[in-house]
């Protein structure tokens, strides 16, 4: 039975439904607009213990999933790539436990984070950033995260060059995505998948137009919207505020040139 322990993490749930990641650490309080719990009475409980705070509040402790000290616990130092967006480009890029997989743009590491988790243990990521304290930010949360040995942060433009071959995917989150096709072209594996993360249309179309030209196949973009629902009896209906535009992904994949015959 696995418990909470000194120096652990927790995921609190209040009773109107806010979320904390916190540290345990005896002696110590966390308060909230919905009073303050003592930390130290959480040492040897289970993880879903429920606790009252000096107000009456009932929480949950929750063990913190990856995701959990992603949304919660990184620093925004850019924007991130949403959970929504997440799970589609970990699906459509194929990456799986000995992918070797470039990155484009470090940025906060969320995706990042994600791909070092799938490709573990016995693949790699090699994100590139031209930002050296978004790499040095990286570097921390991985640590963090118990991922670091899965991740060769490099300082680089990838629109300029990558130097890895033979790759799974290349997924990029960067301003101008189309100048880094030929790159990603060249450090694809055949068949290889390219991912594209983009905020605007303008930026799309570059993208797909240089990827054309460049030979890739199956090219695809999508929007992902997510719409929260609020359930009571007799009168349940869409919240009001929803998770809409954050990007649209571009799809694609390196297909082998060669002369038709026939």
């Amino acid at each position: 039975m696995e418990v909470i322990e000194e120096g652990g993490e927790v995921l609190f749930i209040t009773q109107k439904g806010k979320k904390y990641l916190v540290k345990v650490r005896d002696g110590r309080q966390f308060h909230s607009s919905e009073g303050y719990v003592e930390l130290g009475q959480l040492i040897g409980k289970r993880y879903g213990h429920r606790l009252k705070t000096n107000t009456g509040s009932t929480w949950v402790a929750c063990k913190p999933t990856l995701l959990d000290k992603i949304m919660l616990g990184y620093p925004r130092v850019t924007q991130i790539v949403y959970p929504k967006d997440l799970g589609y480009i970990v699906l459509m890029s194929g990456v799986r436990s000995g992918s070797r997989v470039v990155e484009g743009g470090t940025g906060a590491a969320a995706l990042t984070t994600i791909l070092a988790y799938y490709v573990a243990p016995t693949g790699k990521v090699y994100s590139y950033d031209i930002e050296e304290r978004y790499l040095e930010n990286a570097a921390k949360q991985l640590e963090r995260a118990g991922l670091l040995e899965y991740v060769e942060l490099k300082h680089g433009d990838l629109t300029k060059q990558i130097d890895e071959r033979e790759v799974d995917a290349v997924i990029l989150d960067i301003p101008t995505p189309w100048l880094a096709a030929h790159t990603a072209w060249e450090a694809l594996k055949d068949g290889g998948i390219l991912v594209s993360i983009s905020p605007t249309i303008e930026q799309v179309v570059e993208t797909v137009e240089a990827l054309r030209e460049h030979g890739f196949a199956d090219i695809e973009t999508v929007e992902i919207l997510l719409r929260n629902m609020r359930v009571r009896r007799g009168m349940t209906r869409p919240v009001h505020l929803m998770h809409a535009h954050t990007a649209y992904i571009t799809t694609a994949r390196k297909a082998y040139r060669e002369t038709l015959e026939g």
